[in-house]
Order: C-alpha cells, then structure tokens, then sequence
C-alpha cells in the first residue's frame, strides 16, 4: 500500500456525486498519487488494507440519509474497520441542509476514522465550477496525506 492511493468509491443516481468523483481523482493524479474510482459493489473490508486513504460519496436521497440499496449497505459493513482509518466524505444534495452530511461524518468520527474535514464536501446539485475546484483540491490533500 503507498499512502497516496487513493480510493474513491461513490454511488451517484443522477450523476452529481460522480462528477465529484471524477473532479476528486482528478486532483489526486494532479499532485502525483494514483486514484481508483469505483462503485460500492466493487469496495469491501478486505480491498480498505489497499489504500492510503478512502474518499466515499453519496448523495442524501429521501429524508437525508445515504442511498440504501447500494451504498448504505456496503458503507455499514466497513464502519467498524473504519478505525485509524484516512477518510474524506463527500455528496450532493438538492434540499434540506447537509443534516445527511452531518449524520455521515458522526458516523465515520464514532468509529475512530480519521476525517481529512469533519463537516464533509458537499455540493447543492450538480457541482458548479467552485464546487469542481473545491473536488480537485481535496483530492490533492488526499494525495499528499
């Protein structure tokens, strides 16, 4: 494992949070480390020991809370070796107020993950061009981690 791999592992309904994923790996392949985009079924427990560090991205859907087919379930198994864990989070959203945001990034500090920014990185709608800025940056900071 080399501390500049990072994962990016998202789940995106109207592609929002993707092209968060792609603007995050886009900014860790700009400050030299190596990115692996992927959806939740193809991340579990035994591929975290693999990367310096893990970015995970997902929309609030409903009642602000993660997409629960797909991303929820995966998230929930890794939780508990999330522990010293590298972890960014990030999302978009198109009500409410990030309280999803909020809720996810009490989750991942509860279990001892070490959060690169404890509010998250979240984006109202698609990501406008401030919003693409602020993806690449992050993933720069998750490089140099």
């Amino acid at each position: 494992m080399t501390m500049n791999h990072v994962a990016i592992v998202y789940w995106s309904g109207t592609g929002n949070t993707r092209a968060m994923a792609d603007c995050i790996a886009q900014g860790v392949r700009e400050a030299g480390g190596q990115a692996e985009v992927m959806e939740p079924s193809q991340f579990s427990v035994q591929r975290l020991s693999q990367f310096g560090a893990v970015a995970f991205g997902c929309p609030a859907m409903g009642d602000e809370v993660l997409e629960e087919l797909e991303f929820e379930p995966m998230f929930s198994a890794l939780l508990p070796a999330l522990g010293g864990r590298r972890v960014a989070l990030f999302g978009s959203y198109g009500w409410g107020d990030g309280q999803w945001m909020r809720d996810w990034c009490g989750r991942c500090l509860d279990a001892g993950a070490i959060l690169l920014d404890e509010q998250g990185l979240i984006a109202n709608e698609a990501p406008d061009a401030a919003a693409q800025d602020a993806c690449r940056e992050l993933g720069k900071r998750l490089a140099a981690w």
